[in-house]
């Protein structure tokens, strides 16, 4: 009888256990195209936040954000101790034309004396479909301590306050205290978010 009774209350554990996976597994197969969703829209929202900061800086960005093939925002935290330090970050780009979405990640790399947490958000316009293509799909690096100034070159006015980093690619930076003249690359390197496309 005892035998009889542990075996029947190990069958019935094991039904149990069983019944808890399977919810357990389909709860959490439900649940990952809704955190999916959430996700994107935070990275929607904090893009959108992010251009009308600029926009708001400096005027003509909207007119070069909307004349390009396209545009890539990214809400970057950096975080620096002593002699090192890295950051990363998640943004989108956008093509104007299709309005197709790709979601994306960067992360850094930096060097140098100091300590802190630095906040910024980047923005990049892309002149062309070819330079847009190639950001998407072949990622992008920006190496070394390279730095930019910020300038209007050839674009006269529209493109004031970015710093041209590539051949039709167009950069702006903004830290919590505005648009920045000193645009820092890091070693930083963006490429496309395998787990939200």
């Amino acid at each position: 009888m005892k035998i009889t009774t542990s075996v029947s209350a190990r069958r019935k554990f094991l039904v149990g256990a069983l019944v808890c996976a399977f919810a357990l597994t389909a709860y959490a197969a439900d649940d990952k195209p809704e955190d999916k969703a959430k996700k994107q829209q935070e990275i929607r929202t904090a893009a959108n936040n992010a251009l009308q900061k600029l926009y708001q800086a400096e005027p003509h960005a909207k007119t070069a954000v909307a004349n390009g093939a396209g545009y890539a925002v990214f809400s970057n935290m950096g975080v620096k101790i002593l002699l090192a330090g890295s950051g990363t970050g998640k943004g989108l780009a956008v093509n104007n034309k299709t309005k197709k979405e790709v979601f994306m990640k960067m992360v850094e790399l930096q060097a140098g004396l100091g300590m802190g947490v630095k906040k910024f958000t980047v923005v990049f316009v892309f002149e062309t479909d070819k330079a847009l293509d190639s950001f998407i799909n072949s990622g992008w690096e920006f190496g070394g301590q390279a730095n930019a100034s910020a300038k209007s070159g050839e674009k006269g006015g529209e493109m004031s306050g970015a710093a041209s980093v590539s051949e039709g690619v167009w950069m702006y930076q903004m830290t919590d205290k505005g648009l920045s003249v000193e645009l820092t690359g890091k070693g930083t390197k963006y490429y496309k978010d395998d787990d939200l496309n």
